[in-house]
């Protein structure tokens, strides 16, 4: 397995723990945004990583699925669903319980395509959240 772009079939990958796969899929949506903010702003760090964390809260991520959901293929929708649908042991005080699960379902399915390697897919998706 290629670290860098793993190639999971999508059996193994729908055997994975939701919470696994959300694990997986923050730190993907966040690298993303880190990227993008350095590309289009010329900031002191402590600028970008307040931006960075506007954007990955669960606040943003859950308004960022509202965009998302008509973009979402009939197994993107049911990983998303799944994800979701997961029993978490905590909520972060700033987000409310709702929000935390559309963002744990967000982070999931960029989990879930990650470990496929469909790297052009979360491009497209990530694609649709940032365009102004």
């Amino acid at each position: 397995m290629d670290i860098l772009a793993p190639r999971l079939s999508e059996r193994e990958v729908n055997q994975m723990n939701m919470l696994a796969l959300a694990h997986v899929g923050d730190a993907v949506y966040e690298l993303l945004v880190r990227g993008m903010l350095c590309c289009r702003k010329n900031a002191p760090v402590m600028q970008l990583h307040r931006l960075t964390v506007e954007r990955v809260r669960a606040e943003a991520q859950a308004q960022a699925v509202e965009k998302l959901l008509p973009c979402f293929t009939e197994d993107e929708l049911a990983v998303y669903r799944r994800g979701r649908n997961a029993k978490v042991n905590s909520v972060p005080h700033h987000a409310d319980v709702s929000q935390y699960h559309a963002a744990t379902g967000l982070e999931a399915l960029f989990g879930w395509l990650y470990l496929q390697g469909r790297t052009e897919r979360i491009a497209e998706l990530f694609a649709a959240v940032t365009e102004d």
